[in-house]
């Protein structure tokens, strides 16, 4: 259960959405199908191609 203020509790999609707006060029897309393909693609290859560490 998330507590208020505790900044731990949202480490993972922290550091997810941060290696995102690092390595993803999401400011180019000219469409949201364009961009909903590239979110896709990243999240793909970041779940099953990338080492992950354990939590």
């Amino acid at each position: 259960m998330f507590r208020k203020g505790n900044c731990g509790d949202n480490t993972p999609m922290e550091s997810f959405f941060g290696h995102f707006k690092d390595e993803v060029d999401y400011l180019v897309c000219q469409t949201f199908e364009e961009l909903h393909l590239i979110i896709e693609e990243y999240i793909e290859e970041y779940n099953t191609n990338r080492y992950q560490w354990s939590f």
